[in-house]
């Protein structure tokens, strides 16, 4: 007969509940269903057998995240080591939360159930709970349980790795926003004013200064040569000022009242601070960016990018999402409808109004979406997961993207990303303030420098390392084919002007030829190494008597 037993956790302790007679767990569950109202009839199926307080509130809530992230606590871990039966085989235990029965079972080895009549059991238990426990009343129960939850949603919040993420993304959805609205605003102004002023739409197109403008001329026919220095400044032009004066003095709008007139102007200068507020706004934005995406920032800018974390949740989310999808991010609709329609599916969301696309051709526009959607899942991942934030990689990423601008219209060859990827590394450590670093960061350059010529590096290569593998190699080919020994004899003139050239320019040379070079040095030098081994000297014996019956 198994035992079943009921874990439930509340805000003042752990309870292990087991249930009395129990043969087959299907047939209890309308039993329960009957009984979880009634006190006497619950009583009859659950018993209490083992109640675990929790000795403070921040043991609780130590509890409490252990068990919301599946994690068996010491406290838990005691309990059921304590009360349940050693026989871990004849033990079913009920859990409200997969999770942590999964880690139960994983951890002490007791067979974990959830659902169904567990469920039930426990619903009546959560009722009648302050009825189970001897000296807990409902009151203390339900405070326990309220200072638990506060605590606990206090703590969540506190540690929410996106809350920086967060501030992004109602700045952003904030900026969108104004941009609409004081759109619309502006507008109405232009209609409203139109019918004094109709000669001003024409004049002036944006829709800040034309408010401004608005309130501060008020009745046309009131503008003289005075209001003209203060006109320049509104305009920040004189040639404009000097035509808004001459329109006023032949306009064919018509007559307004005074009250009209305060109207207009009181609504906008709505508009001019709404403007004003959505200036500090972008600056806001433009600063929690550089603290929180550097690198996508300097890359995409800062409107874009915080508009990519907003799509995405979250930096970490948009961090874990594919280039691929980063492309498309923001295009869902034309996607989906792409699919169902089996017609082309597009090739850049909202990194469309990035300037690179629109500086691309029309034929490179998606391989440059493809490629800056790497180059942002890139820069993304290292803001996400770096310790510092650093625009470097953004800046150097950058870079790379207008190299491939300029390689689909001129043909020139970019930089490969490892090669880029380490100068910025180099440049990261040698911006760092301590000295050890920047110590480190002038060597890491002078290593690269000298791996760069080809002659300091190539040299010690051929004569110390490869020799001994090169002639097993050249035995192994002497062996297949002895065919290929005449070319060998033909190559050897050519190989000294190639050892020459190798100093001048190593990458004009194949590789074939190298490798022949490198293979005959080691045969010249045959008495110095003969000396040095009896092994290496019966194989060059071997080599030097087939080449005799050869010839």
């Amino acid at each position: 007969m198994v035992l079943l037993h009921v874990l439930f956790e509340h805000a003042v302790g752990y309870a292990l509940l087991a249930l009395k007679e129990v043969e087959e767990i299907s047939l209890l569950l309308p039993q329960v269903e009957e009984c979880v109202l009634n006190l006497g009839k619950f009583h009859n199926i659950v018993r209490l057998v083992a109640f675990c307080p929790f000795a403070s509130s921040q043991v609780a809530l130590e509890n409490a995240n252990a068990v919301s992230e599946g994690v068996v606590h010491e406290d838990l871990r005691l309990l059921l080591e304590t009360h349940l039966p050693s026989k871990k085989k004849k033990v079913l235990l009920g859990v409200g939360d997969p999770k942590i029965g999964a880690a139960i079972q994983e951890e002490l080895g007791y067979n974990c159930q959830t659902g169904g009549v567990i469920a039930e059991i426990l619903r009546g238990v959560r009722l009648h709970f302050h009825n189970l426990v001897k000296g807990l009343t409902d009151l203390s129960a339900c405070k326990a349980q309220l200072g638990l939850g506060h605590s606990y949603s206090r703590a969540k919040v506190k540690f929410n790795v996106n809350r920086v993420d967060n501030m992004i993304i109602q700045s952003i959805s904030l900026l969108d926003q104004l941009d609409k609205d004081i759109n619309t605003f502006s507008m109405r102004v232009r209609e409203w004013y139109g019918y004094h002023f109709p000669e001003l739409v024409k004049i002036i197109n944006d829709n800040a200064t034309y408010c401004r403008l608005a309130q501060f001329i008020g009745n046309r026919r009131e503008l003289n040569e005075e209001k003209l220095e203060k006109l320049e400044e509104l305009t920040m032009d004189g040639a404009k000022a000097k035509a808004i004066l001459d329109a006023s003095r032949s306009s064919m709008g018509m007559d307004i009242s005074a009250i009209d007139l305060i109207n207009i102007e009181s609504f906008s200068s709505r508009v001019v601070s709404l403007s004003d507020y959505r200036q500090s706004l972008h600056t806001y934005l433009r600063s929690k960016m550089s603290q929180v995406a550097p690198s996508l920032s300097a890359l995409i800018g800062e409107a874009v990018g915080a508009r990519l974390i907003a799509h995405a949740g979250s930096l970490t989310n948009l961090a874990k999402y594919p280039a691929s999808t980063v492309q498309i991010l923001g295009a869902e609709k034309a996607l989906f409808r792409a699919l169902k329609t089996r017609g082309n599916t597009p090739k850049y969301g909202l990194i469309f109004h990035s300037t690179f696309i629109g500086r691309a051709a029309a034929k490179n526009k998606g391989r440059i979406s493809r490629y800056l959607a790497n180059k942002c899942s890139i820069a993304s991942r290292i803001d996400c997961f770096s310790e510092v934030p650093t625009s470097v990689f953004g800046e150097k990423l950058r870079e790379q993207v207008e190299e491939r601008l300029s390689f689909y219209e001129t043909g020139e060859i970019p930089r490969k990303n490892l090669d880029v990827m380490k100068e910025a590394m180099v440049q990261e450590t040698s911006e760092r303030p301590k000295k050890k670093k920047k110590q480190k960061a002038q060597e890491i350059p002078q290593e690269n420098g000298m791996e760069d010529p080809s002659v300091p590096v190539s040299k010690p290569k051929k004569k110390k390392s490869f020799s001994k593998e090169e002639l097993v190699s050249s035995d192994l080919e002497e062996t297949a084919a002895s065919v290929s020994l005449p070319k060998r004899k033909k190559s050897a003139p050519k190989e000294e002007p190639v050892t020459d050239a190798e100093e001048a320019a190593n990458r004009s040379i194949p590789k074939k030829k190298r490798k022949f070079s490198s293979k005959e040095e080691p045969l010249s030098s045959g008495p110095e190494e003969a000396a040095g081994g009896k092994s290496s000297s019966s194989k060059k014996k071997k080599k030097l008597q087939k080449l005799s019956q050869e010839d």
